[in-house]
Protein backbone atom coordinates (compact mmCIF):
# COMPACT_ATOMS: atom_id res chain seq x y z
CA UNK A 1 0.00 0.00 0.00
CA UNK A 2 2.09 2.87 -0.86
CA UNK A 3 -0.89 5.35 0.45
CA UNK A 4 0.66 5.23 4.29
CA UNK A 5 3.83 6.43 2.11
CA UNK A 6 1.63 9.40 0.71
CA UNK A 7 -0.30 9.97 3.81
CA UNK A 8 3.28 10.12 5.80
CA UNK A 9 4.18 12.93 3.09
CA UNK A 10 0.77 15.11 3.71
CA UNK A 11 1.72 14.93 7.74
CA UNK A 12 5.14 16.11 7.25
CA UNK A 13 3.81 18.74 4.46
CA UNK A 14 1.19 19.57 7.27
CA UNK A 15 3.70 19.95 10.10
CA UNK A 16 5.50 22.31 7.90
CA UNK A 17 2.73 24.75 7.64
CA UNK A 18 1.73 24.66 11.09
CA UNK A 19 5.32 25.32 11.69
CA UNK A 20 5.33 28.19 9.88
CA UNK A 21 2.05 29.24 10.47
CA UNK A 22 2.47 28.88 14.24
CA UNK A 23 -0.25 26.51 14.43
CA UNK A 24 -0.88 24.19 17.57
CA UNK A 25 -3.73 22.25 16.34
CA UNK A 26 -5.16 21.83 13.21
CA UNK A 27 -9.14 20.25 12.67
CA UNK A 28 -9.34 18.90 9.86
CA UNK A 29 -7.25 17.95 6.82
CA UNK A 30 -9.72 17.80 3.64
CA UNK A 31 -7.73 15.46 0.53
CA UNK A 32 -8.72 15.41 -2.72
CA UNK A 33 -8.35 11.88 -4.83
CA UNK A 34 -8.86 11.27 -8.43
CA UNK A 35 -10.22 8.23 -9.59
CA UNK A 36 -7.89 7.82 -11.75
CA UNK A 37 -5.03 8.74 -9.87
CA UNK A 38 -4.01 5.14 -8.19
CA UNK A 39 -4.89 5.94 -4.72
CA UNK A 40 -7.58 4.07 -3.22
CA UNK A 41 -9.68 6.11 -0.83
CA UNK A 42 -10.36 2.95 1.31
CA UNK A 43 -7.19 2.75 2.26
CA UNK A 44 -6.59 5.96 2.89
CA UNK A 45 -8.71 6.12 5.63
CA UNK A 46 -7.67 2.43 6.92
CA UNK A 47 -3.99 3.60 7.36
CA UNK A 48 -4.82 7.81 7.90
CA UNK A 49 -4.68 6.46 12.34
CA UNK A 50 -1.28 4.98 11.65
CA UNK A 51 0.19 7.76 9.61
CA UNK A 52 -0.80 10.17 12.31
CA UNK A 53 -0.33 8.17 15.68
CA UNK A 54 2.20 10.45 17.88
CA UNK A 55 2.11 13.90 15.74
CA UNK A 56 0.33 16.92 16.01
CA UNK A 57 -1.83 15.48 14.11
CA UNK A 58 -3.04 12.61 15.82
CA UNK A 59 -6.72 13.98 16.84
CA UNK A 60 -6.74 15.75 13.19
CA UNK A 61 -10.18 14.63 11.40
CA UNK A 62 -9.39 13.51 7.53
CA UNK A 63 -11.71 14.26 4.98
CA UNK A 64 -12.17 13.08 1.29
CA UNK A 65 -13.29 14.00 -1.97
CA UNK A 66 -13.42 12.00 -4.88
CA UNK A 67 -12.88 13.82 -8.37
CA UNK A 68 -14.36 12.04 -10.88
CA UNK A 69 -11.97 10.53 -13.71
CA UNK A 70 -13.32 11.63 -17.26
CA UNK A 71 -11.49 11.17 -19.90
CA UNK A 72 -11.74 11.89 -23.43
CA UNK A 73 -11.27 9.50 -26.66
CA UNK A 74 -9.09 10.56 -29.20
CA UNK A 75 -10.63 8.82 -31.98
CA UNK A 76 -14.27 10.17 -31.50
CA UNK A 77 -14.19 12.47 -28.68
CA UNK A 78 -16.41 10.81 -26.45
CA UNK A 79 -15.69 12.55 -22.93
CA UNK A 80 -16.69 10.01 -20.03
CA UNK A 81 -16.37 8.20 -17.10
CA UNK A 82 -12.81 6.15 -17.06
CA UNK A 83 -13.59 4.53 -13.84
CA UNK A 84 -16.82 3.59 -14.84
CA UNK A 85 -15.63 2.19 -18.68
CA UNK A 86 -12.69 0.64 -17.60
CA UNK A 87 -10.69 3.29 -19.31
CA UNK A 88 -12.30 2.11 -22.74
CA UNK A 89 -14.65 4.17 -24.71
CA UNK A 90 -17.99 3.53 -24.37
CA UNK A 91 -18.88 4.57 -27.94
CA UNK A 92 -16.10 3.16 -30.46
CA UNK A 93 -14.21 1.12 -28.06
CA UNK A 94 -10.93 3.02 -28.10
CA UNK A 95 -8.38 2.63 -25.36
CA UNK A 96 -7.08 5.64 -26.66
CA UNK A 97 -7.39 8.41 -23.71
CA UNK A 98 -6.73 11.79 -22.38
CA UNK A 99 -7.06 12.14 -18.90
CA UNK A 100 -9.22 15.46 -18.35
CA UNK A 101 -9.51 15.42 -14.92
CA UNK A 102 -9.41 12.55 -11.84
CA UNK A 103 -5.34 12.48 -11.80
CA UNK A 104 -4.62 14.36 -8.56
CA UNK A 105 -4.43 13.44 -5.33
CA UNK A 106 -3.52 16.74 -3.35
CA UNK A 107 -4.32 18.78 0.20
CA UNK A 108 -7.47 20.72 -0.75
CA UNK A 109 -7.92 22.45 2.84
CA UNK A 110 -6.29 22.67 6.20
CA UNK A 111 -8.50 23.92 8.60
CA UNK A 112 -6.84 25.32 12.33
CA UNK A 113 -8.85 25.64 15.14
Amino acid sequence: MHELGLLSAVVKTVEGIMEKENLTEVEKIVLQVGELSGVIPRYVEECYPAAVYKTPLEKTKLEMEVVPGIVRCRDCGEEFSGYLYDLRCPKCGSEKLDALSGRDFLIKEILAC
